[in-house]
């Protein structure tokens, strides 16, 4: 049996197999899964070295406890203290070769409809080579010529990169809002405990967004001073109240009968998230007490220890960062995301009311499964047809390379950017959420407006 997995893990590494998973007490996997997983993998090893990159702590503990540092450093032509291999620069070319790595496979793999094909052979095998691959490109990029002019260019491109995943991500947030309220309104014709849940749901949305904005009210502001997060609060807040009274409106109803306070209260909780967020990105204020010292205001003071200890919110703070992002890349891939930016959508009475409505009845796999405990540990899923896109798969781990590369570097303010600084407060990071929750604001008001401005066409949310 031994043998036989190391057979197959040959397979898969070396030819175009599917990957199954090591141990042999673990289920069987489909291809469609594993092979995200694997594309998943590589991206988060580059994340995790580019991290590394940005950390001034792990470069002087390999100066304090690696032999011959320096002379080391000099052999391979990295600078006395290797001073090539580490900050923004080296996570600017880095990144570019991740990025070039999946912009191959994105038009590489443009109209693969089955996993017959050769090119689709090549999408879901032969991981060593591509490994060997990905790491040549992110290790030619340090010998590409006229580093300066390229980091200019690089960084721009980087920036339409990045806003352009965050601009994907909020779009599929407000298609996610509108396709719940259609799921469970479609079942109010049949059972009217929809209904119910409809409200409960709503009441959920609302009374998280309401409390997380009353919270940060207190936590976040001061009788005396922080104006900008008072100013900004109320901004939002009332954002959120304008685009609960635009949704049920009587102008918005009857061009859009499904709209509703479901899908407002989602994007209330969303704005609610972003402003806590860009709030706890925000650089910390300080001022003099009655008795000469400095004082921090504007901040919860129970986050105030917290951030004493450097080391664990840079732990916590990167593994989550990685998270959300593998997290939006994966979801935003499916079939189902990739038609709604095109604008293709389910007929409503076709609609089934389900509770996990993101997902097909019956899954995303319809291949009969061989039986038998000696059967193959892979399941191929996609004889019959593609279960994602896969050049769109790549696309968007494309954009998310960009948008790593200008998170992780502190976006505009790169050239003091430190991994263990990136936490503790930047202004790029401040106005880069602030900008995201207000045009997920927008992107939703236009969903509810475009149809008052174009009566003659028909739109679908």
């Amino acid at each position: 049996m031994s043998a036989q997995c190391c057979a197959g893990q040959l397979a898969c590494c070396c030819g175009s197999a599917g990957c199954s998973l090591c141990c042999d007490c673990c289920p069987r996997i489909r291809q469609s899964l594993s092979t995200r997983f694997m594309y998943a993998l590589y991206f988060i090893l580059v994340v995790v070295l580019c991290c590394i990159m940005m950390s001034t702590t792990v470069a002087h503990k390999m100066k304090e406890h690696i032999p011959f540092f320096e002379d080391m450093c000099k052999g391979i032509k990295a600078g006395d203290t290797c001073e090539k291999l580490v900050g923004y620069s080296a996570v600017y070319r880095v990144c570019f070769g991740m990025a070039c790595f999946f912009f191959i496979f994105c038009l590489l793999t443009l109209k693969i409809n089955n996993s017959k094909s050769c090119r689709a052979h090549i999408h879901n095998g032969f991981w060593f080579f591509k490994l060997l691959l990905l790491g040549a490109m992110c290790s030619g990029a340090f010998f590409i010529p006229d580093q300066d002019t390229f980091l200019n260019a690089w960084r721009y491109v980087g920036a339409v990169g990045g806003f352009l995943f965050i601009g994907i991500q909020l779009l599929l947030l407000v298609e996610f809002a509108h396709k719940w309220n259609k799921n469970w309104t479609a079942g109010t014709a049949s059972n009217k405990l929809w209904y119910a849940s409809l409200a409960l749901v709503t009441l959920l949305m609302y009374s998280i967004a309401t409390g997380g904005l009353v919270l940060m009210a207190v936590f976040y502001t001061q009788k005396d001073g922080c104006m900008e997060n008072k100013i900004l609060l109320g901004v939002n807040g009332g954002l959120c109240l304008l685009i609960s009274l635009v949704a049920i409106s009587p102008w918005v109803q009857n061009r859009q009968p499904h709209s509703g306070l479901l899908q407002s209260g989602v994007i209330s909780c969303y704005v609610t998230y972003l402003t806590f967020s860009a709030l706890s990105s925000k650089p910390a204020e300080v001022v003099l007490d009655e008795h000469g010292k400095n004082v921090t205001i504007c901040v919860p003071d129970f986050g105030q220890d917290l951030y004493r200890d450097e080391n664990l919110v840079t732990i916590l703070g990167t593994s989550l960062l990685i998270g959300c992002i593998l997290y939006s890349c994966l979801t935003s891939t499916t079939r189902s995301s990739s038609d709604a930016l095109q604008g293709r959508y389910a007929a409503p009475e076709l609609e089934i009311a389900r509770c996990c409505f993101c997902f097909s009845p019956g899954g995303e796999d319809t291949e009969e499964q061989q039986p038998g405990k000696e059967g193959p540990r892979v399941i191929y899923d996609e004889k019959k047809g593609t279960v994602y896109i896969y050049s769109y798969f790549h696309f968007v781990f494309f954009l998310a390379s960009l948008y790593v590369m200008m998170t992780v570097t502190n976006w505009f303010n790169y050239e003091s950017a430190n991994i263990e600084s990136f936490f503790s407060g930047s202004w790029s990071i401040f106005w880069v959420k602030m900008a995201s929750c207000w045009i997920c604001v927008l992107l939703y008001l236009c969903t509810l407006v475009a149809p008052l401005c174009c009566p003659t066409r028909e739109f679908s949310v």
